[in-house]
Order: structure tokens, then sequence, then C-alpha cells
């Protein structure tokens, strides 16, 4: 009977491990929303990584986390690291393009509390004299990545916090008009 519970535990085990193989690596999370104000003016928010930390949902989570700044201001190459709370973690994020109320891209490093390396993309569409503002990361999953989004829900978890950054950035913006 125990080696019967067993054969059986392990099956189990063995089934949920092909599960969780199979699953898709690829991944996007994204949000937008609409902010009454020019392109020019959000693209300003975002690809000058010191003015990103005045909406940036994570920084509020740890007011006392590390941040250290590299390269230019702004722009290409502009680039910084943190290492916080067990809510933000630890890693680096530079900007890798940067087109001028357009689209300002960014290579994400993170260390903890997993390591990945992500893409954080924000796009600027004008829409009837306001902007669009899309905030989206992309990446791959690992074999711990798939495991970890069966139980918990990445989209929302990532999403969540990008519309409340996307919220705070059009209420700074739409304030200071």
């Amino acid at each position: 009977m125990l080696l019967k519970l067993l054969l059986g535990f392990c099956l189990l085990v063995a089934l949920l491990l092909v599960f969780i193989v199979l699953r898709p690596a690829d991944f996007r999370y994204s949000r937008s929303l609409t902010i009454a104000a020019p392109p020019e003016i959000l693209f300003q928010q975002v690809n000058d990584l010191h003015k990103f930390q005045d909406w940036n949902p994570w920084a509020k989570l740890d007011p006392n986390a590390m941040m250290e700044y590299s390269g230019p201001a702004t722009g290409v190459g502009a680039g910084y690291r943190w290492a916080g709370n067990n809510e933000v973690g630890e890693g680096a994020m530079t900007i890798v393009e940067s087109k001028p109320a357009e689209l300002v891209r960014c290579r994400m490093d993170l260390k903890k509390p997993m390591e990945a390396t992500n893409m954080a993309e924000f796009t600027f569409k004008p829409e009837a004299g306001e902007t669009v503002v899309t905030w989206s990361m992309s990446g791959k999953n690992g074999l711990m990545g798939k495991a970890f989004g069966l139980f918990v829900n990445c989209d929302k978890m990532v999403g969540d916090q990008f519309a409340k950054g996307l919220a705070t950035l059009k209420a700074n913006v739409e304030s200071a008009k």
C-alpha cells in the first residue's frame, strides 16, 4: 500500500513537472492610460530616470531603497541600480532605445527576488489632443518562472503596479498644467 502511494505521488510530481515545462516561456504584461498632455511632455517623464522615480510605483513600496544612477542624465545609456526590501528586490534598469515622443525601451536586469532579464517599454500615441501611454514588460520565463506563474497571477501583480504608476504619472503631469 505504501509503495502504491509513493508511486502515485511520484507520478503526480512527474506530471506536474511536464506541465510546467510545456508552459509558454514568453510573457508580456501591459497597461495603458490616456493622459491629457502631449507625447513630448510624457516622454520627458520617462526618458529621464530621475523623473521616473516620481511616479515609479515600486519606489513607493520601499522609500529607503538604495538608488544609484549611471550614464547620461537622459536617453540611451541612462541607468540606475536599486536594492530594497522584499517587495522591491534588487536590479538595474538601462535605457536602450529612445525615440522622442514615441518610445522609451529599457533593459531590466533583475537580481532579487528572482534573476531575470526583461525588457520594459513605454510608448506614446497621440489621440484626440491627449496621449495614450502604454507601459509593458516582456521576457522569457525559465522553469522557476513558469512554476511561479502557476500559483501567482503575474499579469495582475505586475499590471496592477503599472496601472498605479501610470495613474500617478497622469496626476503629476495634469496637475502641473
